[in-house]
């Protein structure tokens, strides 16, 4: 009974990580598209007052008001800010270069976040785990190509982005086993959105253009990047709170595949050979650390 609880535990952890990264890819493409039209501050301000408003009615309807209060407000706070980072540093990276190139990028965390896991977490890393993990890292080198001319100064503020999502990582594996994920995705939503505001107010005028003139379908697409994020990150600290983070940080590779689709599919932009060269490496590093997984709780 115990193996077949972990099992499973294993098995929708793994669920859950992959459906996250095909709303986060789903969030990227819409927030790339919106980049054309407004400021990045409007876009992710309402990202994050979205979650805070949608998480604060969740969590007072199933806690009551003691379903509000953190053990680790320092950790919360940590995790809003790392998370606002990132999404500013990606709209950036996103209006530069494509969105398959970019995920791909940000997907060298997982190599670091691995090391970082073993050292901080305490987690046993066994060397097969590390052969997997190093060969979607690999598959992740042949997407991009360092050297190729594919991109120039750019590509610094997603490897920026990268580190900081690793840390990122790190800190929501931590606080899944001793937060409710419903709090926590709260704290994050309501730090984002403070965090943003002093600078959304330095550019009132492009909420009274945006107020005055959006489209219904930009005001919906805005709707639609808060619902992504706030059910993207929710699942992500569900995953962790069932299985480690070295087990899962490979099928966060899926995400380079779902954006290679999305950049296909709303910006005409195709990965080339070895970019599906490279995610085929990096799919059968997952499915490989899958069986793994699998094997090792039987």
């Amino acid at each position: 009974m115990m193996a077949r609880m972990s099992n499973n535990n294993a098995s929708a952890a793994v669920t859950m990580i992959v459906a996250s990264t095909f709303l986060f890819s789903s969030m990227d493409a819409a927030t790339k598209y919106l980049g054309g039209f407004m400021s990045v501050v409007l876009v992710l301000w309402c990202r994050y007052t979205i979650q805070a408003s949608i998480m604060a009615a969740v969590v007072a309807k199933l806690r009551g008001a003691s379903g509000f209060k953190t053990m680790h407000p320092r950790f919360q706070l940590l995790r809003g800010v790392l998370l606002a980072s990132i999404s500013v540093l990606a709209f950036f990276s996103m209006r530069k270069m494509p969105l398959a190139e970019f995920t791909a990028i940000i997907m060298l965390s997982p190599v670091l976040i691995t090391a970082c896991a073993g050292w901080l977490l305490k987690e046993h890393i066994g060397k097969l785990r590390w052969v997997l993990v190093t060969t979607g890292f690999l598959g992740t080198i042949v997407v991009i190509r360092p050297g190729s001319g594919l991109f120039g100064w750019v590509v610094v503020i997603p490897l920026l982005a990268m580190v900081i999502s690793s840390g990122y990582s790190l800190i929501t594996s931590k606080l899944a086993v001793l937060e409710n994920p419903y709090t926590t995705q709260f704290y994050s939503g309501i730090v984002g959105s403070l965090l943003l505001f002093p600078f959304l107010i330095l550019q009132k005028r492009d909420l009274l253009d945006f107020l005055n003139q959006a489209s219904a379908s930009h005001a919906g697409m805005l709707f639609l990047i808060g619902i992504l994020g706030t059910v993207g990150h929710l699942l992500l600290i569900m995953a962790f709170s069932r299985a480690g983070t070295s087990s899962l940080m490979p099928f966060t590779y899926t995400q380079i595949g779902f954006a290679g689709l999305m950049s296909w599919l709303f910006f005409d932009h195709a990965p080339d050979f070895w970019a599906w060269i490279g995610m085929l490496m990096i799919a059968m590093s997952g499915g490989a650390t899958a069986w793994l997984n699998i094997r090792k709780n039987t």
